[in-house]
This record gives structure tokens, sequence and C-alpha cells, in this order.
């Protein structure tokens, strides 16, 4: 890492031709400074984004059932869907699901995001939860915790998200898990609970991928309808 940042900064020292002083505090220096910043960012945040999405990053996931779980367990289809300002903006995503038992009484199901975008073995080959800092759960980046289905679907939207599609610890071409089971949030008092909250076994999982912006708006579109259809009837009941 020291390395390539005195790469960074003797490149930017060669485009410049300008000597560094002494004070930190000059306009040669601050000018230097700048350069290496952009140069470091570029190294950092490699996924670039165009006019056409005015800053923005989309990316989509097309949940599918494992290949391992037995025929009467929830076939869960839908997609994830994710969004994020280029380059420090803070995540925000929706949750599209469907498949889930009809009854609204059901526990919660916990959603995670997984360190490998590997299929091969149905979802049991996503590897354990995306966990670059080595810290306990629930405090990964992919944490998203527990949803509860309403009429056999999810419909939710999430912001202001740990996890971020930009730079080293990217989310692109990782994977996204429902459990069969609650998350318990690390309170299980087990090994298993502070790994992945006992959420048990996997029902489904997607590849996460970059998309345009087009789907994102109409699934944002259905999440706000199906919740101003949910406040009015509730208004309705009160009434």
């Amino acid at each position: 890492m020291l390395l390539l940042l005195s790469l960074v900064t003797g490149l930017a020292l060669s485009a410049t031709g300008v000597v560094i002083e002494s004070d930190p505090n000059s306009e040669p220096f601050h000018d230097i400074q700048k350069k290496v910043n952009d140069l470091w960012q570029n190294l950092l945040y490699p996924v670039m984004v165009n006019n056409e999405t005015d800053g923005m990053i989309y990316a989509t996931c097309e949940m599918l059932p494992s290949s391992k779980i037995d025929a009467d367990k929830p076939q869960v289809t839908g997609q994830v869907l994710f969004k994020q300002y280029y380059s420090y903006g803070r995540l925000e995503a929706i949750f599209d699901l469907d498949g889930f038992p009809l009854d609204n009484n059901q526990s919660g199901r916990a959603i995670h995001i997984h360190k490998l975008g590997d299929l091969s073995d149905g979802c049991d080959s996503t590897g354990g939860h995306y966990n670059p800092f080595s810290v306990n759960h629930p405090r990964h980046p992919g944490d998203f915790g527990n949803f509860f289905p309403k009429e056999g679907k999810i419909r939710k939207y999430k912001a202001n998200l740990s996890a971020t599609m930009f730079g080293p610890y990217s989310i692109l071409g990782r994977s996204v898990v429902i459990h069969e089971q609650e998350d318990d949030m690390g309170k299980g008092n087990n090994k298993a609970s502070l790994e992945n909250g006992n959420a048990g076994k996997r029902l489904a999982c997607c590849v996460i991928g970059i998309c345009n912006k087009n789907l994102w708006e109409e699934k944002l579109s259905e999440v706000a309808d199906k919740k101003k259809g949910r406040l009015n009837k509730r208004a309705q009941n009160q009434a």
C-alpha cells in the first residue's frame, strides 16, 4: 500500500513538474495534494459513472431458490436492487421478493450479503457473511436484518446501509442470501450467533451486478404505492 501511494505521488509530481515547498500551507503543496487525492480515488473507486446516471450507480440481484433446498420450502424469487451515488453516497436498497407462505404471522427471514458470487453448488457455495473487517455479526456491512413477509411477499426500501458498491470493499460480484429463519442479531450466546445470527438454511440467493436506472425507478414506485395502500387501509380501519 505504501509503495502504491509513493507511485501515485510520483506520478502527480511528474505530471505537474512542481517542486514541493517545505511549507504545507503553500499553494503548490495543496495543488499536488489534490492531484494525488484524485489519482488515489481513481484507483480505489474504479467503477465509473456516466452522464446518463447523474453520478448514480445501480445494481440488481436476480433472486432464485437454492438448488439445495427441499421442495416443501419457500421457493423465493424476485430482486434486490441497489443504488449509490459515486463515490461517497450511502447505499440504498429495494427488496422485491415473492414466494413466501401466505400466513402473515410467520417469523422474520434473515437477509445478508455473502462474500462469494459462486452459485455452482446452489447457495451453499456463496461462502460465509461478507466480513472484510473481521467483526462479529450483526456488524458486517451486509447484515440487513430481518424481513417480515406480508401476503407471501417482501416489499421493502432501506436507506443509509453500511455496505458500498465502490472501492476495495465493493459488494459487486458478491451474493445476497435469504435464510430460512430469523436472525437473532448476535444475541444467541453461541459461536454461530456471532457469525451468522443462527439464521438457518439458505432458501435463495443471487449475484450482484450493475444495471440501468429504469429497473430501480420502476420498483421504487411499486414499493411506494404499496406502502401508501397500507397506510390508507390502516386509516380506514381506524376511522
